[in-house]
């Protein structure tokens, strides 16, 4: 089996429904991962030895959902050097602005790379921009993806009536 290069952390498994667009797009693009719930609340000890032995283990990129106070992507940035792309998931009272909030004003020194709320498909889009940089398949993978995307709008386009 193949090492896995990203892995998809969640704050809890009632993320995957939204973490799971990210699972699906890294299949989409046979990108090897791994995906796995860590709490930065209910098991810290278990996410920083996670993020501080993530390079170690072979990860290139790691995205982390979480929502609500979303602790778990600026958490693990903090322990590894990484690229960590945070995934701000919708709560029930807040529409996902105070995830949002809570992953993009790190502060300064401890970057996370951040997409829009329950964007979690941009996220692993994301990260295989990342990769394809040491990697020329996934490169012309993403190129294929972009004619793909923009013949589809294409095809959207209204007849002139």
């Amino acid at each position: 089996m193949t090492r896995p290069k990203v892995a998809v952390v969640m704050g809890s498994d009632s993320d995957f429904e939204i973490m799971r667009f990210a699972i699906d797009t890294l299949k989409r693009f046979a990108v090897p991962f791994l995906a796995q719930v860590l709490s930065a609340h209910r098991t810290p000890h278990d996410m920083i030895t996670f993020a501080a032995k993530a390079h170690e283990n072979g990860f290139e990129v790691i995205i982390a959902g979480a929502g609500g106070a979303a602790h778990l992507p600026g958490m693990i940035a903090s322990a590894t050097t990484l690229p960590v792309i945070g995934v701000p998931i919708k709560g029930s009272s807040l529409e996902g602005i105070d995830s949002l909030l809570s992953i993009v004003q790190m502060p300064s020194g401890v970057p996370v790379a951040t997409v829009g709320v329950n964007n979690a498909a941009n996220a692993a889009l994301l990260a295989i921009r990342i990769l394809s940089l040491s990697d020329g398949h996934l490169a012309g993978a993403l190129r294929r993806y972009q004619i793909e995307l923009a013949e589809m709008s294409r095809a959207k386009t209204l007849p002139n009536t």
